[in-house]
């Protein structure tokens, strides 16, 4: 790719997360994504060349194991003219949300990773030139923890996304939780599937974004008093789902649009679009874990109406929500079983400093790395080698539960589609798709503390102010500063 020849002016701002910001090509199907730091922590060229180059090994050797050949997109390294770069930071850096000026982009080195833009159908050039709709989700943790080394029986009833989602609201994250949880999505069953896509659409945050031809019409922004408006939603989407006009009119319009979006979304989801047998790693049978989560809207809704049964019709074993769930259950011991561990390995770290090397904590990502993750061994045998086992296969279930869905799709004439291309049918459209899977970075070895922390602040806000509320006995044992009246009766 000669990035160099190329004019910055084509290039625009396209998101970032913590440690990274993206730009994508205007006519190309590419995007660059550069390192970012906090202002006077700059690093030396060689180290972000290092750990550019760690993230595209653990995407190349790593992940494509686990989710498959199609799904991944790794990427690769460029080196750039530091002036194109610096002019590029000048052209994007007003379009940056505030909330994310902090760190600067990395403008000295002038190296940065190339990858397709994912909000692109990866698979057809035919379609090229057709208008794209794209649909980003983040789909978070799919499972309830089936440890035994829970400590707080709510874990096993209630998932850490519906827990989670109270102390954001409470902490002024958002405004008010959303009805979405991620085991309705990963049931497999289409009931729980739609219901859970309808309420990320309705309370986006930042779990759902939709593009049009690479450009964001839908989703959330920093500002979280901006509200999802579905109407103008359903105005775009209107030529991919009903190309005649007329043939959907008035009120129902906008909601008959959303329903075949939702219903597109979900057929693409349980698709698979790769022969790879990579990902058929069975961590544990799913039927061991529970396969709902009390706090679920959808759950409560069956209750109401007297079923107290929900259906999991479980998932593919090919399609990528599969293997994005097998790679999350690689968190076999949760947070609870596992900090001890990592203790283990940092006490082990202190005493002989020169080892984390050798351990590959920090990388290589290679072969022998992934090697090592195939042990499910869940007996301790309180060695070093066991306890560091645990610890980097949590690492690649934390990255499996927030990484994103990319779900690219584009109007397929009948005569166009054949069995090489994977099609999905609307009412009275059909569209060729490819669905990608993206923010794959390994989580950081020193985050495991806070997770620790996090996790329990989670739980306790929840016991606290969620679940005393619901139940009248656990509301009585927090009412610590109220007046006690002791009543006698004559007996």
């Amino acid at each position: 790719m000669e990035v160099e020849k190329m004019d910055e002016n084509e290039w625009k701002y396209h998101g970032e997360g913590n440690q990274s910001l993206v730009v994508s090509h205007c006519q190309r199907c590419v995007v660059l994504r550069f390192l970012k730091f906090p202002p006077n922590r700059n690093k030396t060229s060689e180290e972000i060349l290092h750990h550019l180059q760690n993230i595209v090994d653990f995407g190349k050797h790593v992940m494509k194991q686990f989710f498959g050949e199609n799904y991944v997109h790794h990427g690769e390294i460029v080196q750039l003219p530091l002036d194109f770069i610096r002019q590029l930071c000048l052209k994007i850096q007003p379009e940056r949300p505030e909330s994310r000026c902090d760190k600067d982009m990395d403008t000295l080195s002038g190296y940065a990773m190339c990858l397709p833009n994912l909000t692109r159908l990866q698979t057809y050039r035919f379609v090229e030139h057709r208008p794209i709709l794209c649909i980003e989700i983040k789909p978070k943790c799919g499972f309830i923890p089936f440890s035994s080394h829970v400590s707080q029986e709510i874990k096993h009833k209630v998932c850490r996304y519906c827990m989670h989602q109270h102390l954001k609201v409470a902490n002024g994250k958002w405004k008010r939780p959303s009805k979405y949880c991620p085991l309705d999505l990963f049931s497999g069953n289409k009931q729980r599937m739609h219901f859970a896509l309808k309420s990320l659409l309705q309370e986006a945050q930042n779990n759902l974004k939709i593009f049009k031809n690479g450009e964001l019409i839908y989703g959330c922004k920093d500002d979280q008093d901006s509200v999802s408006d579905w109407n103008e939603l359903a105005r775009h989407l209107k030529p991919f789902f009903f190309p005649s006009n007329g043939l959907v009119n008035g009120p129902h319009c906008t909601r008959t649009i959303v329903k075949e979006l939702i219903h597109v979304i979900t057929m693409a989801l349980l698709s698979s679009t790769d022969a790879c047998r990579a990902g058929d790693m069975r961590t544990v049978p799913i039927s061991q874990g529970r396969s709902y989560c009390e706090a679920s809207a959808f759950n409560k809704e069956l209750v109401r109406n007297g079923k107290h049964k929900l259906e999991s019709s479980g998932l593919p074993r090919g399609c990528l929500l599969y293997k994005t769930l097998q790679a999350q259950m690689l968190d076999m011991l949760d947070i609870e079983g596992l900090y001890p561990l990592y203790n283990r390995v940092e006490q082990y770290l202190e005493e002989f400093p020169e080892e984390r090397s050798t351990l590959q904590i920090d990388g290589p990502y290679n072969e022998a790395f992934y090697e090592k993750l195939l042990d499910l061994s869940t007996e301790d045998d309180g060695t070093v080698a066991f306890a560091l086992t645990k610890v980097q296969q949590y690492r690649i279930a934390m990255t499996a539960k927030d990484c994103s869905i990319m779900i690219a799709l584009s109007p397929c004439l009948q005569d166009e589609c054949s069995e090489q291309r994977p099609v999905v049918l609307a009412s009275k459209s059909r569209f060729t798709f490819s669905v990608s899977v993206l923010d794959l970075d390994l989580k950081p070895y020193e985050s495991i503390p806070h997770q620790y922390k996090l996790d329990g602040k989670i739980v306790n806000y929840y016991l606290k102010n969620v679940q005393a509320k619901d139940d009248p006995v656990m509301s009585s044992l927090f009412k610590e500063n109220e007046d006690c009246t002791l009543v006698l009766h004559k007996v």
